[in-house]
């Protein structure tokens, strides 16, 4: 049985005991063919030194890969990084965080540093920590504190350069609706205005007009449909439109036309097949395809065509781990089989690479944690 320490604050799957021996489904590792013609596929690339889920994957201005923290073999929070070359499709280890930890996130700033922030350390405590990785120097370094100790929150860049940090928790059924800004050019956090509900496990997408939509999540008793706008401009939340369906630990995709794919996610601890999309200029969600299969804690991707890959995850309506992939088509608003992972795998991470391959790290897989990685060519 496999501790499932970075979810322990979770009602839901978010069982506190995973089964590492749950069946997987869909990972024949077959390919098909493409809408243009060619073959898609899965294929293995270098593996990482460290097995390791729950981690975060942030794409550098040199074109490698940085993973960073996550939980490792000994259930127990990473503080360990290393870089992925596409070049050589090698990973390699960098230097180290100052604090482990997982349910963390990362971002990119606009000076081409990586902003860690928050997450959950080897006692299972919510941290306000932050710390910046310099790509030049390969080195992580600490810098102002979070307003809040927060875990399984989001953080959003703006297009004035600071992040928006939104949610997570504080502790064991305690999301937080607070929110709060990071400045880069003076290392420090302020609160900004609070969300209208309280949420964790929830999804935040910057939209092209700036603002930055938060859709669903788990308030501490349910999961919750409701949605909300962040105006920058004004530092405030405001309501928008409800999903059709109330939802966590779910993806959204900010797709070429400017609407958001939300799809999967889970309800009452049973993984969704529902999609849906929003639509900024009516302020709208609107059903879509459904997926092939119900799936949480899986990835989606948009890819260089316009299509969105959608890789792993939990579900299937047997408590699985998915090796199983579909492709969203805006164009016709339907989901369709495409080739299996090589390894299924959830709580994993998905990048697109300068080449147009997406690479797939980490999650845990039939055995536990994984080291492995793959590439999806489309």
């Amino acid at each position: 049985m496999l501790k499932r320490v970075c979810r322990v604050s979770r009602k839901l799957i978010v069982l506190s005991v995973f089964a590492a021996t749950a069946p997987v489904i869909g990972c024949g590792g077959a390919s098909v063919k493409g809408d243009s013609g060619g073959t898609t596929s899965f294929t293995p690339t270098g593996s990482m030194a460290v097995a390791r889920y729950n981690h975060t994957a942030t794409s550098l201005p040199n074109g490698t890969l940085l993973l960073a923290g996550g939980v490792g073999s000994d259930s127990l929070p990473l503080g360990s990084a290393e870089l992925y070359d596409p070049g050589s499709g090698t990973f390699a280890a960098t230097g180290s965080m100052t604090v482990a930890r997982c349910q963390h996130t990362a971002t990119l700033l606009p000076n081409g540093q990586v902003l860690i922030a928050g997450g959950v350390d080897v006692n299972g405590n919510a941290l306000a920590t932050a710390e910046l990785y310099d790509p030049a120097t390969g080195t992580f370094t600490a810098t102002g504190s979070m307003t809040t100790y927060r875990a399984n929150h989001t953080a959003t860049l703006l297009l004035n350069g600071k992040v928006l940090v939104a949610g997570g928790y504080l502790a064991f059924n305690q999301p937080l609706a607070s929110a709060e800004l990071y400045d880069p050019g003076s290392g420090t956090f302020a609160a900004t205005g609070s969300m209208t509900v309280a949420r964790e496990a929830t999804t935040a997408t910057l939209l092209p007009n700036g603002n930055v939509l938060i859709t669903g999540g788990y308030d501490g008793g349910n999961q919750v449909a409701t949605a909300e706008l962040y105006e920058p401009d004004v530092g405030i939340f405001a309501a928008t439109a409800s999903m059709s369906v109330a939802r966590d630990e779910h993806t959204a995709t900010l797709l070429g036309s400017g609407t958001v794919f939300i799809a999967g996610g889970l309800y009452d601890s049973v993984p969704l097949p529902t999609a849906e999309l929003y639509d900024p200029a009516a302020g709208t969600f609107t059903t879509t395809g459904s997926l092939t299969t119900a799936r949480a804690l899986h990835t989606a991707t948009l890819l260089t065509n316009g299509m969105v890959v959608i890789a792993g995850g939990f579900g299937g309506g047997c408590s699985c781990i998915l090796g199983s992939a579909e492709l969203y088509d805006p164009a016709t608003g339907t989901l369709t089989a495409t080739a299996d992972m090589s390894v299924g795998r959830f709580d994993h991470t998905a990048t697109m690479l300068p080449s147009g391959n997406v690479l797939i790290v980490g999650g845990i897989g039939d055995s536990g944690p994984s080291a492995t990685a793959e590439l999806y060519n489309d």
